[in-house]
C-alpha cells in the first residue's frame, strides 16, 4: 500500500523501494540496498541522487564509506504542500489559457425552439452585425413571440442584419436590416448566421429545428467570404 502511495505522489518505483527500505533498516550503503531490493547498482545510485535532490535521502560518512539515511517522513508532506503551492500559483494562468482556447474552438449543438433561442441570445451577447445566408421566414414560425424581443434588443445595440434571402421582396420582414435577394429556386431549410468569430448553421425542421454553433475565427472568416461573394450576386 505505501509503495503505491509513494508512486502516486511522484516517486518512481525504484525511488519508492529504496526509500521504504531505508526507513526499515535506518541506513545502508548502495551495495546493501542493491542486494536487498534486487535493483541494479547503477540504478540504485541514480535513484539515490534523485532522492537526495528531493530531500528524502541524505548520507553520512563512516570509515570513509558512504551510508544513506532516510529523511523524516514528514518531509513527504512538505513536498506535497510545496507541489500544491506551485499548482495554486499557476492555476489561474492555466485556467485563463484553457478558457481562451475553449472560446476559440468551441462547437455546440442545440435542438428545439429553446435551443434556437439560445443561439439568438448568443448573437445579442456578441453585439456584432449578423450576416445571414439563406434567411428564412421559418424563424417567425418557430420564434414568433421571441423575435420581437430579439429585434428590440438588436436595434438597441445598433446591430444590423445583412441578409441574403432566396425569395420575393416583401416576404421577409426585418427591422434595421439590409436585404439582398437571390432566385427563389435557392430557398432552403438551412440558414447560416455569421457573427463575430462564430458561425451558426440552423436547420429549420418543421417540428424540431436544430443548430450547430462553431466559435472558430478561421471558419467565420471563410463563411463571411462566401457571404460577400453571394452579396455581390444578390439584388436589392
Amino acid at each position: 500500500m505505501m509503495f503505491e502511495k509513494l508512486q502516486h505522489i511522484g516517486l518512481t518505483k525504484t525511488e519508492a523501494k529504496i526509500y521504504l527500505m531505508l526507513v526499515d533498516i535506518s541506513k545502508a550503503q548502495a551495495g546493501v540496498l542493491s542486494r536487498k531490493t534486487g535493483i541494479h547498482r547503477r540504478s540504485i545510485y541514480d535513484a539515490l541522487d534523485r532522492l537526495i535532490e528531493k530531500g528524502l535521502v541524505s548520507y553520512i560518512m563512516e570509515n570513509e564509506k558512504r551510508y544513506y539515511i532516510p529523511a523524516d517522513p514528514s518531509k513527504i508532506q512538505e513536498m506535497i504542500d510545496s507541489q500544491k503551492n506551485d499548482i495554486d500559483e499557476i492555476m489561474p494562468t492555466l485556467l485563463a489559457k484553457f478558457a481562451e482556447q475553449k472560446d476559440k474552438q468551441e462547437t455546440l449543438f442545440y435542438r428545439g425552439t429553446e435551443g434556437i433561442k439560445t443561439v439568438f441570445a448568443d448573437q445579442l451577447e456578441t453585439g456584432k452585425d449578423i450576416y445571414i445566408i439563406g434567411a428564412s421566414v421559418e424563424a417567425e414560425t418557430h420564434l414568433k413571440y421571441y423575435l420581437k424581443h430579439h429585434t428590440d434588443k438588436r436595434v438597441e445595440k445598433k446591430m444590423t442584419i445583412h441578409a441574403l434571402y432566396a425569395g420575393t421582396k416583401g416576404e421577409l420582414d426585418l427591422e434595421h436590416a439590409n436585404i439582398r435577394y437571390l432566385p427563389q429556386k435557392y430557398q432552403s431549410l438551412v440558414t447560416t448566421n455569421i457573427y463575430g468569430t462564430k458561425v451558426a448553421i440552423i436547420v429549420w425542421l418543421p417540428h424540431d429545428p436544430v443548430a450547430i454553433v462553431m466559435n472558430q475565427p478561421d471558419i467565420a472568416r471563410t463563411y463571411k467570404g462566401y457571404f460577400d461573394l453571394l452579396w455581390e450576386i444578390g439584388v436589392e
